[in-house]
């Protein structure tokens, strides 16, 4: 019999993805036959190799959580806002963190989610929020590529998104460029999770794109 153990100090729906993630650890069998061998030895896996297993743990806890790809095919019914990630949030059993960042990862349209630290009051330099986590759409990443800020100052374009003394941020218009350079009108809404401060963005024009699933089986009709 195999226990893990997980720090109760840690917030009850961030406890879930830990317990799925030291699962995978357990149940997949190239994990459990090479941490059982250093576990009964002084040598330690190659950094390397363990980050991969960690990433591998991670996709497994991810895909256990968000049941494949049904959080995906539930987002794509729900209004495009950033209350529908805090929603499926419940539904799911996830923190707002992680369903914040499968929204933009799963989404078939352009859209990134800012994951900040909360504000600091440096001496000398002011209020800034450090970036911890940049989760771009496939689509939003090939039209804009990946956003690399590290930090939200108050003249960064995001800098008015931040809720400051309130929990959420209404929907504020900004422009932005994409790789061509070209200007886009967007929309930028944010909500304050008391531990972490998250914005989606996303063009305007993802609000009236249009997206036909085909249904797995599905076979095209042919004349006779």
């Amino acid at each position: 019999e195999s226990l893990i153990h997980i720090d109760d100090t840690v917030v009850a729906s961030k406890q879930t993805f830990l317990k799925l993630h030291e699962t995978a650890h357990h149940d997949m069998p190239t994990h459990r036959k090479m941490f059982r061998f250093f576990q009964d030895c002084e040598k330690t896996l190659d950094p390397e190799i363990s980050d991969q297993f960690e990433r591998e743990a991670n996709n497994f806890a991810r895909f256990a959580l968000f049941k494949g790809n049904t959080f995906a095919e539930y987002a794509a019914d729900c209004a495009f806002e950033i209350k529908t990630p805090m929603k499926l949030a419940k539904k799911f059993g996830a923190s707002i963190y992680a369903s914040a960042r499968e929204f933009a990862r799963t989404n078939h349209r352009a859209c990134v989610v800012y994951v900040l630290e909360q504000l600091e009051f440096v001496d000398g330099d002011g209020a800034c929020a450090v970036v911890r986590r940049i989760e771009p759409s496939p689509r939003f990443k090939a039209e804009f590529g990946v956003p690399t800020d590290k930090v939200i100052t108050p003249d960064h374009f995001l800098w008015p998104v931040i809720p400051i003394g309130r929990k959420m941020t209404r929907p504020r218009s900004l422009s932005i460029a994409d790789m061509n350079g070209q200007a886009h009108e967007c929309v930028a809404e944010a909500f304050d999770t008391t531990y972490n401060i998250i914005i989606l963005l996303y063009p305007t024009k993802a609000l009236t794109a249009k997206t036909v699933i085909i249904p797995p089986g599905f076979q095209e009709a042919t004349a006779s």
